[in-house]
């Protein structure tokens, strides 16, 4: 085997290397990190940005809370309710993401993506943008 394939060698090899599995390892908390400042930075933007549009809908449902003041607020504010939907959509769905991962574990298909990355990342070297965070 040259050395390009050898780097590039199937997955059941490096599962019992101790340094490639810290590296996957590594890069699934950089995944998690980068999902959470995505949602942090949406929040942060569009999500402020919808609530400050829907004050007057939110201090009218403070007020007087009905259906019909929580319809209002939506429907027409449709712009400002589609940005809160999004940022709350995102926030459940990493949630919902985190979840599954913390109670049965990484799925197959994920956890052979991280490991190809890995591999690709080790193949490029210190060239490769994440290559400080997952290989050193």
């Amino acid at each position: 085997m040259t050395q390009q394939n050898q780097s590039l060698s199937p997955i059941g090899q490096a599962d019992h290397d101790p340094l490639f599995l810290a590296q996957v390892q590594r890069l699934h908390q950089l995944t998690v990190y980068g999902r959470w400042v995505f949602a942090s930075v949406l929040w942060m933007t569009v999500g402020i940005l919808s609530l400050w549009e829907l004050r007057y809908p939110i201090s009218l449902a403070m007020e007087y809370f009905t259906w019909a003041s929580l319809r209002y607020g939506l429907v027409f504010s449709r712009i400002p309710a589609f940005g809160l939907f999004l940022c709350i959509g995102v926030t459940l769905s990493i949630l919902v993401w985190q979840l599954r991962n913390w109670l049965f574990g990484l799925p197959k298909r994920d956890r052979h993506r991280l490991e190809q990355q890995v591999l690709r990342i080790r193949h490029q070297g210190n060239s490769h943008p994440l290559w400080k965070w997952v290989c050193q």
